[in-house]
């Protein structure tokens, strides 16, 4: 069901201009910065993966994302380090073993994405559907 023109849909639409308006434009760079980062594929299963799993080693996080190959793997921890949504502690061993948790950054990324994927899997059928309409009229 897609909200339509309400007072409440037009009020929430003025706080959202609202807040965009306010974004510097480092702080804008930033929200594209991160949203374009975080979004992808692997950034949230790794931060499932740590909020479900806990701390985790650079292989068990592996097993838990199939298909994530070990480059991307380690180029996407290091992205959400630098971002201050994971932790990573080194223990300085021989053979090395490093581990991974979620900060309260990630935590907070993690709980702000839930109502989306909710909303995701409540319009699964409708966006499959309009997507088959979308291909249809194109092919």
């Amino acid at each position: 069901m897609i909200p339509q023109a309400t007072p409440e849909f037009d009020a929430l639409m003025r706080q959202s201009q609202q807040a965009c308006d306010a974004l510097s434009d480092d702080d804008d760079g930033l929200k594209r910065e991160i949203l374009s980062h975080a979004g992808n594929r692997w950034s949230l299963g790794v931060v499932h993966a740590l909020g479900v799993g806990g701390t985790l080693r650079h292989a068990e996080i592996a097993r838990r994302l199939e298909g994530v190959t070990q480059r991307m793997l380690t180029r996407t921890l290091r992205q959400l380090e630098r971002d201050g949504l994971i932790s990573r502690h080194d223990f300085r061993e021989v053979p090395p073993r490093v581990e991974y948790r979620l900060t309260e950054l990630g935590r907070g990324l993690l709980t702000g994405m839930l109502p989306l994927w909710q909303w995701v899997i409540a319009h699964a059928e409708g966006l499959r559907s309009a997507r088959r309409r979308y291909d249809a009229e194109q092919g």
